[in-house]
């Protein structure tokens, strides 16, 4: 009939090493119903896969929406994937190998489902329906444990020959850094994530700096909340950390400007729970490294999703398709 909208229903899957979080999405990006499940890797794969299969189903069940209506299910992974065949080739956190849970979903939903990176899914998230704010040209990147990222370029989520484009906290910022897990060294998390401004305190306390953070590190609290607040202080070490970390992540936000001139970053992740104190200097350091033209009416937002950024952005995988 015309002029009656017809609302679509999508089903958004954020699967982590502990738990999975589950949200009913509409095409629009609006959260009708959500949930978050304990992944119970012990049960391995075949546990894991029927669990999140009778999860969905539940939660549609649960907000009165028939199966029938769903219009397919995304699915963001940590892990190295191969997107295009559905197959993860490796799951550090699950200890998965070749495991081709995209046939085995859609078998059991009979539905269309798509998977990606983690990273990659909160991106969209964030822009669909968060602090991107539909812009076509941005870059998110997460400051937690590590350092994530996901690239939006011309409305499509970039991701490379191999897939992997976006892994921004392997970008070498010193050449002779600290060890990465990766096995290079200096990568951009060795100085910008929580662990590695955790890292540079630590070791600043045991060249014998003095520090308001040294209790803290003595009893293996330290946090960056610590660390911002006691940069806010004039504390020298903190701000010395601080300066180092925004001196590193401005320095690759330069690089990514000039070869993908993005119009847009959006900071997450734990370290961006700092607020202004992080997005000042950050903004202010860009601003001085970045090429005049490449800088040119680029913003620097904080995330705005949270913990939700990833269902909802593997939501908008099947959403962004059939718009």
């Amino acid at each position: 009939m015309r002029g009656v909208t017809v609302k679509r229903f999508f089903i958004g899957i954020d699967l982590g090493g502990t738990s999975m979080k589950i949200g009913l999405v509409s095409d629009q990006g609006k959260v009708i119903r959500e949930t978050e499940k304990p992944t119970l890797k012990e049960e391995g794969a075949d546990g894991v896969i029927d669990r999140m299969v009778s999860h969905a189903r539940n939660l549609a069940k649960e907000a009165c929406v028939p199966w029938q209506e769903i219009q397919g299910v995304g699915v963001g992974l940590p892990g190295f994937l191969d997107i295009p065949g559905g197959v993860v080739k490796y799951m550090t956190n699950l200890g998965w190998t070749d495991i081709p849970i995209r046939d085995r979903l859609q078998s059991a939903w009979q539905v269309p489902v798509k998977i990606d990176n983690d990273a990659n899914v909160a991106a969209l998230g964030e822009v669909w329906s968060g602090a991107g704010n539909g812009e076509k040209n941005a870059i998110c990147i997460t400051l937690g444990t590590g350092v994530g990222g996901g690239i939006i370029a011309e409305g499509e989520l970039l991701h490379g020959a191999k897939g992997f484009a976006g892994e921004i906290g392997h970008i070498q910022v010193e050449p002779e850094g600290a060890l990465c897990n990766c096995g290079q060294t200096g990568c951009l998390e060795t100085v910008s994530s929580a662990t590695g401004m955790v890292r540079l305190v630590h070791h600043a306390v045991s060249v014998g700096e003095k520090t308001c953070l040294a209790p803290y590190v003595r009893d293996g609290s330290l946090s960056t909340r610590h660390i911002f607040a006691e940069a806010k202080r004039g504390d020298a070490v903190a701000r010395k950390t601080v300066d180092q970390a925004v001196h590193a992540l401005a320095q690759v936000m330069a690089t990514l400007s000039v070869v993908l001139n993005p119009s847009l970053f959006i900071i997450g992740g734990g370290v961006s729970q700092a607020g202004e104190s992080l997005l000042n200097p950050l903004r202010k350091k860009y601003q001085c490294l970045a090429q005049k033209n490449a800088r040119q009416d680029v913003r620097i937002v904080l995330a705005q999703l949270g913990n939700r950024a990833g269902f909802i952005g593997a939501a908008g995988l099947l959403a962004h398709i059939q718009k």
